[in-house]
C-alpha cells in the first residue's frame, strides 16, 4: 500500500518550502494529524502557512454510507495562510487539526464552498470562528495517487466572520466570494473586519 503522508508531505515541500515547525494532535479514535508551518518572506510581507498532515490517509466517505470504503473516497488536507506577525496564529494549529479530523470524528466530506466552524476564535483574539473551503489547485497542486485511490487535494481556508458566515448560509459560497473581491478584502490579514454586507 503507498504510503499517501509521505507522498503529501513532499508535494507540501515541493509547494511551500521547508516547514520551520510541526506540531501533532491526537484525538480519541482517530488517526494523528499534524500541522506544518511555512514561512513565505516575499516583498509585501511575510506570509505564514499552516497544512495539515494525515486528513488524506483515510479517504472521507459519505455519511449515509452504512460502511465505510477504505480505499474510495475523496481525500484532502487543509492550507491556510495568513499575514505573519500581526497576531497569535501560531494558536491555530488545534483548531486546524480539529476540522482535519472532522472526516473521521463526524463523517462529513469536506469539500468547495462548505463551512468549518470551530466553535471558538480561531487564535487568541481572532475575529474567525469558522473558515470557508475554497477551490483547490492554486497553491498546492492536487496530488494524483495510483488507481483505485482518489487524489489529494489541498484546500485552501478562508477565514470567516460570524457576520460572513451566517450571511453566506443565505447566499451561498459564491456570493461571499464575489463580495470579498468587489471590496479588495485582504483575506490573509490575521485582524480584518467584516466585509460590508448590507
Amino acid at each position: 500500500m503507498v504510503d499517501v503522508l509521505a507522498l503529501v508531505e513532499a508535494r507540501l515541500r515541493t509547494a511551500l518550502g521547508e516547514p520551520d515547525a510541526r506540531a501533532a494532535v491526537t484525538f480519541l479514535g482517530t488517526d494523528r494529524v499534524e500541522v506544518l508551518r511555512f514561512q513565505d518572506d516575499s516583498q509585501d510581507g511575510t506570509v505564514v502557512r499552516y497544512a495539515t498532515l494525515g486528513m488524506s490517509a483515510q479517504p472521507m466517505s459519505d455519511p449515509t454510507a452504512m460502511l465505510a470504503d477504505p480505499v474510495a473516497g475523496p481525500r484532502a488536507e487543509l492550507v491556510l495562510s495568513v499575514r505573519g506577525g500581526l497576531a497569535d496564529t501560531d494558536k491555530v494549529l488545534r483548531p486546524l487539526a480539529v476540522l482535519a479530523a472532522s472526516p473521521q470524528v463526524e463523517g462529513v466530506v469536506v469539500a468547495p464552498g462548505a463551512s468549518l466552524d470551530v466553535g471558538e476564535p480561531l487564535w487568541p483574539g481572532a475575529p474567525f470562528t469558522s473558515v470557508l473551503v475554497a477551490k483547490p489547485g492554486g497553491l498546492v497542486e492536487d496530488l494524483e495517487l495510483d488507481a483505485p485511490l482518489d487524489p489529494v487535494r489541498f484546500l485552501p481556508l478562508l477565514p470567516m466572520t460570524p457576520n460572513e458566515a451566517a450571511w453566506k448560509r443565505v447566499h451561498g459560497a459564491q456570493a461571499l466570494q464575489e463580495r470579498w473581491l468587489t471590496n479588495g478584502t485582504d483575506l490573509r490579514d490575521p485582524s480584518r473586519r467584516s466585509v460590508p454586507l448590507d
